[in-house]
């Protein structure tokens, strides 16, 4: 059995979603595990959606018929016919507005789970809905019942005992409803639940890692990612014209590569199959027939490429002890309970005698809420917008390659890492 995980862009359309059938179809033989992300670029207009509704903003209504209206075309499109899709995704639109007439809580990360998670709904049923429509018998199983989290909305952990129990009786279930023929799954990526029966998130992007948790729990063969590039590359093509192919790299590697901020792989990814020893494949959903990347055990090709990993909009923050006195180790649990409390993700650090350092992604009330809360004790001195690029495997002629027309602001090296921030000259 095996994992395949679709993202939004392999199924942003009627003609992307024919792909993505013709795609499970490759091998009609082989019992899969269907993981969907929401379609396009619904997620961010969901995102929109919460935004009105917790303002009461007279736009809620026009924002919500245009993400039926997508939906709808896409369904037309497809040419079903199926008035029982139909009745579906009407009654999961009843579902969605009923949450809507709901009066908003206190608690934004909760209202925007219970809102957001409906993208993955819709597009898992419109999928489901097509591969039955051309003959592709597969169970529809509510990821909002399988995956178990705790109560950190948007973000939540996984509990990983009860999920893997949830799993493993949503399978036999499938498996004993298809009987000896081919047995297909299709649940949602990003979405899960919490014991109370409330909706969590696992964090934004974060379908590649419900794919992995579905491997994870029913020791599958191989998660194949489904991308719309032709797998892992070196670096980003916006920024390098000769971006290059990594064909095979190590588990080690492809979380190195995630966690200073590779796009391509969700960072949290990586260790429940690294766990299991369950290979994973990132490939185009363009030319599936290719090979892509490999990410498995060996190591032994990790070195051969430089990789370059760039994270806009950035911002360099410095914490600056008043009375110049060392910056010392109950400085340092100090800042990081700030940090914590207001959900800060820390991308680089750095220590001196005075002064404290981080990189972390540029939000202005983040930002805010961590000069507030430090105003007393330190003075806070920020550079905004900031680039940070990550060079893995690097020698001199790549880091001038980067450098050229910046100004360098903080550089870390490593025998294998060099981390800069820089700002334009």
């Amino acid at each position: 059995m095996k994992i395949y995980k679709f993202g939004g862009a392999s199924v942003r359309d009627a003609a992307a979603v024919i792909n993505a059938a013709k795609i499970i179809n490759l091998n009609p033989r082989q019992d899969l595990v269907v993981v969907v992300s929401a379609m396009g670029k619904m997620t961010n207009a969901l995102e929109s959606i919460v935004l009105a509704y917790r303002q009461n903003d007279e736009s809620l209504s026009v924002l919500c018929d245009k993400f039926f209206e997508y939906h709808a075309a896409i369904v037309k499109d497809l040419k079903m016919g199926n008035g029982k899709l139909m009745a579906k995704l009407e009654e999961i639109q009843t579902q969605f507005n009923a949450q809507l007439e709901k009066p908003a809580t206190d608690n934004f990360d909760y209202d925007y789970d219970q809102i957001v998670s409906f993208g993955e709904i819709f597009s898992s049923t419109i999928l489901s809905g097509y591969l039955d429509h051309i003959g592709l018998k597969n169970t529809w199983a509510d990821a909002r019942n399988l995956i178990r989290t705790d109560n950190t909305y948007r973000e939540g952990k996984v509990i990983w005992d009860k999920t893997t129990e949830l799993i493993k009786e949503a399978w036999a279930k499938a498996k004993s409803a298809t009987g000896s023929d081919r047995t297909i799954l299709l649940s949602q990526g990003f979405i899960s639940h919490t014991a109370e029966r409330n909706t969590t998130t696992l964090g934004r992007e974060g379908s590649d890692f419900s794919a992995a948790i579905f491997a994870y729990a029913l020791n599958a063969e191989s998660v194949t990612i489904w991308k719309d590039v032709p797998g892992m590359l070196n670096a980003d093509p916006k920024y390098f014209s000769d971006a290059v192919k990594l064909k095979r790299i190590s588990y080690k590697e492809a979380i190195e590569l995630a966690y200073y901020g590779a796009s391509v792989i969700h960072p949290k990814t990586i260790k429940p199959l690294q766990n299991k020893e369950i290979s994973l494949i990132v490939k185009s959903f363009l030319h599936p027939e290719e090979e892509g990347t490999l990410i498995e055990s060996s190591t032994f090709s990790d070195s051969l490429i430089p990789s370059f990993i760039f994270k806009i909009n950035q911002v360099l923050i410095s914490f600056i002890q008043r009375d110049f006195s060392f910056i010392a180790e109950e400085n340092l649990s100090q800042l990081f309970r700030i940090f914590s409390d207001n959900r800060v993700k820390i991308n680089m650090m750095q220590n001196s005698a005075i002064n404290f350092s981080i990189c972390i992604d540029y939000e202005p009330e983040k930002l805010d809420a961590i000069r507030a809360s430090c105003k007393d004790d330190y003075d806070v001195l920020y550079n905004k917008p900031c680039e940070l690029v990550t060079i893995r495997h690097y020698n001199n002629e790549t880091i001038g390659r980067l450098a050229i027309g910046k100004k360098v602001l903080l550089e870390q090296r490593s025998r294998s890492t060099v981390r800069m921030i820089l700002v334009e000259e």
